[in-house]
């Protein structure tokens, strides 16, 4: 028996319907809202065709309107045709590598990236037959030395982590292209506000969203950006591995994005004073900062960031732990955190931490010594930030 059909539904039917809708038109709010739902119902079968060939929302997996107002803003800021938001940094790398590689194929990637870039290609792309060598990406002739026939992709950050090493993007476009190999550069430590890699040859541009694009160390997410022929491809394997941003660290990430050009500026003044002051410390052996005429890069630097030359920076001191630690405990404003391009400044020690995996003749070798201390520079007042530092290490190295 067919029953009646009854607006009057039972209570158990009532509160999974009622207010599931909107009545009233909510276009154009002031604040982008944040859209929760795994699925958008559709009308008719027509509709569902309809939604499918203009790449319109039915599953969040495929789509949602948070994650496509990350990638337009993403599109924007890296001056690229199309992005796809990711779960993380490392889900944009590696989603990038796969879609790009073959059993076959060979990377040719720059010996000082952040650790877990490495293990990337040693841990997972090595069982699928695709190899990796590394080069100094500082070094052209080194690159062109270590190029393959088999050679598909060069892999290399803007600035580098930890060493802030600055490649000449432009130089190493052009030996890539030269041997049909894409390029990829990881932009996290600059972002779109004050590099974009793919006016200087780049092919594909990853970025970590967790760290200086949102800025508030609230949110994980990760962004590549490119042609639009080599994203969909990306988005196509996305779709497949679920490596998607969800609509809520989306949301977050459009927030911090939004401020992003106001907080690098202050980072990047804040970090070369703080560069100049430790290089002028007796407890400090060295610094490194594109900002420094001492940098070996710093040309290429200016010609590539301009005036503001990156919130990130390294130092080294003497590694005697009991030292180190002293130091780390009188810091009053700067903290460790296993994170970076907040709007707070913090500490890392990548021998325990980003490079711990790496043997340590290796890691030596590139020239992560003992005593490296990774600096991210926030946006408090330049000199509380200085005096916080040069204070802690007069506290623990300058009492022998």
């Amino acid at each position: 028996m067919v029953g009646k059909i009854d607006k009057q539904w039972k209570f158990g039917t009532k509160i999974l319907n009622e207010g599931a809708y909107f009545n009233l038109e909510t276009t154009n709010p002031e604040a982008l809202p944040i859209h929760m739902s795994t699925a958008h119902n559709v009308n008719d079968l027509e509709d569902l065709e309809r939604r499918y060939s203009v790449g319109g929302y039915c599953y969040n997996r495929n789509r949602n309107p948070n994650r496509t107002a990350l990638n337009e803003l993403m599109t924007s800021l890296e001056g690229g045709e199309a992005s796809v938001s990711c779960s993380s940094g490392m889900a944009a790398i590696s989603s990038a590598l796969i879609a790009n590689t073959k059993a076959g194929d060979h990377i040719l990637s720059d010996r000082t990236l952040y650790g877990e870039s490495i293990e990337i290609f040693e841990d997972v792309l090595k069982k699928y037959n695709v190899e990796t060598s590394y080069a100094d990406f500082t070094d052209l002739e080194d690159i062109k030395s270590k190029i393959q026939p088999n050679t598909v992709i060069l892999y290399t950050e803007t600035v580098s982590n930890p060493l802030i090493a600055v490649p000449d993007l432009e130089a190493v476009a052009g030996i890539a292209h030269s041997h049909n190999a894409m390029f990829i550069v990881d932009n996290t430590f600059m972002t779109g506000a004050q590099v974009q890699p793919l006016k200087f040859g780049a092919d594909l541009v990853v970025n970590s969203l967790t760290k200086f694009a949102n800025g508030h160390s609230d949110a994980v997410c990760g962004a590549v950006t490119g042609s639009s022929q080599i994203i969909q491809k990306i988005y196509n394997l996305q779709v497949l591995l679920g490596t998607q941003s969800d609509p809520f660290s989306s949301w977050l990430v459009c927030r911090g994005i939004r401020t992003l050009d106001l907080r690098v500026k202050r980072q990047s003044k804040n970090a070369a004073a703080l560069a100049a002051a430790l290089e002028s410390s007796p407890y400090v052996k060295k610094v490194n900062h594109p900002s420094l005429k001492t940098h070996k890069q710093h040309d290429i630097a200016e010609k590539e960031f301009g005036p503001y030359y990156g919130g990130m920076l390294r130092f080294e001191v003497d590694p005697d732990r009991d030292k180190m630690n002293l130091f780390m405990r009188n810091m009053n404003l700067a903290h460790y955190a296993m994170t970076l391009g907040g709007y707070r400044t913090t500490l890392a020690y990548p021998p325990l931490s980003s490079h711990s995996n790496i043997p340590e003749e290796e890691r030596l070798a590139m020239g992560i010594s003992n005593g490296l201390i990774r600096v991210s520079v926030g946006i408090e007042e330049e000199e509380d930030i200085v005096n916080d530092f040069l204070n802690s290490l007069e506290v623990a190295y300058g009492k022998e």
